[in-house]
């Protein structure tokens, strides 16, 4: 028996056949074995069914009782939920996180104008190396009204060169 064929006669036990088609069944039934077994199942269980399960009945009509269901569903549904109170602390802070970062950015861009416009200016130097004595290095900062002339001579060819003290006593 294919699908099709067993929900034909479940359709026939419920009753939802058109005449024609029922009448096409029951001839069926007569012929099939598996069918008419099939049938009395149904049966039975339908009755084993109808005395274990209990009816209820309500005390009002149908169409009152899903109203009254609706209607709670809708006045629990627009009763809107309390909105919690944030405390001063979190007010506070909410303030203050971007008022923390506006500060931190100007106090960035403050030292960088600074350094880059304010700040220390370059020093003006000048240095200067003699051709005609490759031994002597001059510096000059104007800005600092110095001049510094390093003299790089080994000790043995500078005369003015200090002698160390202790070899050999000066001349009387």
């Amino acid at each position: 028996m294919t699908d099709e064929q067993q929900l034909k006669l479940l359709a026939f036990f419920d009753g939802e056949l058109p005449e024609s088609d029922a009448r096409e069944v029951s001839a069926w039934l007569a012929q099939d074995a598996d069918a008419t077994a099939l049938f009395t199942e149904l049966k039975n269980t339908r009755n084993a069914l109808k005395d274990s399960d209990p009816q209820v009945k309500l005390p009002e009509s149908r169409e009152f009782y899903w109203s009254k269901i609706k209607r709670e569903i809708e006045r629990t549904a627009a009763a809107p939920a309390p909105v919690p109170r944030a405390s001063l602390f979190n007010r506070v802070r909410r303030a203050m996180m971007p008022l923390g970062a506006v500060a931190m950015l100007i106090i960035a861009g403050f030292i960088t104008f600074h350094q880059l416009a304010g700040g220390q200016r370059p020093v003006a130097m000048t240095a200067n190396v003699m051709l005609g004595d490759p031994g002597a290095f001059t510096y000059r900062d104007d800005s600092q009204g110095m001049t510094v002339v390093w003299l790089s001579y080994p000790a043995a060819e500078n005369k003015f060169a200090q002698k160390p003290s202790g070899d050999t006593l000066p001349p009387k």
